[in-house]
C-alpha cells in the first residue's frame, strides 16, 4: 500500500465502562448470544455475515478496490458493498484509503486486526468444503421428513 493516501478507519470500538463489564471474562463465554449489551455479540453479528466473510477472504490476497471487490463478490449490490465496507472500517478490520488523484482512487485493505481473522475464515471456508455432502445429505433429509416448501 502505497504511503501517499489518507485513512479513515478507526481501529477500536467505542464502548462505556458498563459494556466492558457486561462482557466480563468471568461470565459463561457461550451466553453470548443472550447479552445483548456485550460487544461480542456485535463483533460475530459483522463478522459472520456471508458479504464480510467473503471481503476479508479477498482482501487476504492483495488491496483491492471497490469495483473489483464488487465483481469478484457474485451477487453482491453496490449499496450493500458500501455497507459491509464501512462497517468493517469502522470496526477496525478493513482500512479504506483515498488518493488525491482525479478521479479519485480508493483502496480496500485488511488491517493487522483484520489478519487476525484470516485462519479462522479459512478453517470456516475449509469445514464447509469438507462438510458439504453431508449437510446437503441432512437438508435433503429434513426436507423430506417435514415436507419440502
Amino acid at each position: 500500500m502505497a504511503q501517499e493516501g489518507t485513512s479513515t478507519s478507526p481501529s477500536s470500538f467505542q464502548g462505556t465502562k458498563a459494556d466492558l463489564e457486561a462482557c466480563r471474562v468471568d461470565r459463561d463465554p457461550f451466553q453470548w448470544d443472550v447479552r445483548e449489551d456485550c460487544q461480542v455479540r456485535q463483533i460475530l453479528d459483522r463478522i459472520a455475515d456471508k458479504w464480510s466473510l467473503l471481503v476479508i477472504a479477498l482482501l487476504d490476497e492483495k488491496t483491492l478496490r471497490f469495483g473489483e471487490l464488487g465483481r469478484e463478490i457474485d451477487g453482491i449490490s453496490k449499496r450493500m458493498l458500501t455497507v459491509t465496507l464501512r462497517n468493517l472500517e469502522r470496526d477496525g478490520l478493513v482500512r479504506r484509503t483515498v488518493y488525491p488523484e482525479v478521479p479519485p482512487r480508493v483502496e480496500y485493505e485488511l488491517t493487522a486486526l483484520g489478519r487476525t481473522l484470516l485462519g479462522t475464515t479459512q478453517a470456516l471456508v475449509a469445514w464447509s468444503g469438507e462438510h458439504q455432502e453431508q449437510i446437503a445429505r441432512a437438508r435433503q433429509e429434513f426436507e423430506a421428513a417435514n415436507g419440502a416448501h
